[in-house]
């Protein structure tokens, strides 16, 4: 068994390719919710890449900064959308040359946050393995949205985890950026920062941006490296190990991305208001 496998079972793998429609940032929240409450009762396993053009993902706590909405003005001002998603973390970046990936898993209860996680990594690790061999994890400090387990190469991060978990299911999700400009992306969200702060005293300690602490994974490697190049590989890679059942909605998971999709349309017209 490769190191990437200890939490998935021997059963099939339900395979969702959520890269080329037309959902909303939000509704895409709302569906690894509705994924997460359906695998805890049937205890299946799924995956699913999705990505979004010209979004910012907001954590809860961006919402509390002193001068939010004028840092949210200036977001869309640079033609971005905006959403507050409902798991941990912080803003970070969504648009065309970054791709998300979500690891499903049944048994939370069983699953430490760590060994979540740690599936995470694992699977990136075996991802990329044609290309480098120097993925690590630890936080990187003036990078966005900074954790434990950002990933990155000789110091640089292009990779961030969260992780969420509803009833006895487990969302992993990882954003990877692939392609340049991933500087540009971080000199945005330090701007979002200085606009919301504004000099004022917050309650909670948001990161100071050092954008040369990230990069896309096109420029670490030096290679021409598309997303489409990278889903190529994730295929292949779970093909090789897994019985990939394409991923479909049952009518009841139907019923729970309904629910589920109001819940986030309810917290961004809360947080964001008109802006939403």
């Amino acid at each position: 068994m490769k190191a990437y496998q200890h939490l998935f079972k021997d059963q099939p793998l339900r395979f969702f390719n959520d890269t080329h429609n037309d959902r909303q940032p939000y509704q895409s929240f709302a569906l690894d919710d509705a994924l997460i409450e359906s695998i805890a009762e049937t205890n299946m396993q799924a995956i699913r890449l999705w990505s979004h053009d010209q979004t910012i993902i907001l954590g809860i706590a961006d919402t509390k900064l002193p001068h939010f909405e004028t840092a949210v003005k200036h977001l869309k001002s640079q033609g971005y959308n905006v959403v507050v998603r409902n798991s941990g973390g912080l803003a970070v970046v969504a648009d065309d040359g970054v791709l998300s990936i979500s690891i499903l898993l049944p048994d939370a209860k069983q699953i430490s946050i760590h060994d979540g996680y740690e599936q995470m990594v694992q699977l990136v690790k075996e991802i990329f393995r044609p290309w480098t061999e120097q993925i690590e994890a630890f936080e990187v400090v003036g990078s966005y949205c900074p954790g434990d387990y950002d990933l990155s190469i000789n110091g640089k991060k292009f990779a961030g985890i969260s992780q969420r978990r509803v009833k006895n299911g487990i969302s992993v999700q990882i954003y990877l950026a692939i392609t340049p400009d991933h500087q540009a992306r971080a000199k945005l969200i330090k701007q979002f920062y200085q606009l919301g702060i504004n000099g004022q005293a917050t309650k909670f300690t948001y990161p100071t941006i050092q954008p040369d602490t990230m990069e896309a994974l096109a420029t670490l490697l030096a290679i021409d490296l598309s997303i489409d190049d990278v889903m190529t590989r994730i295929t292949n890679v779970l093909t090789a190990d897994f019985h990939l059942v394409p991923g479909e909605l049952t009518a009841d998971e139907l019923t729970y991305f309904n629910k589920r999709e109001q819940q986030m349309i309810d917290r961004n017209k809360k947080a964001l208001g008109d802006l939403f």
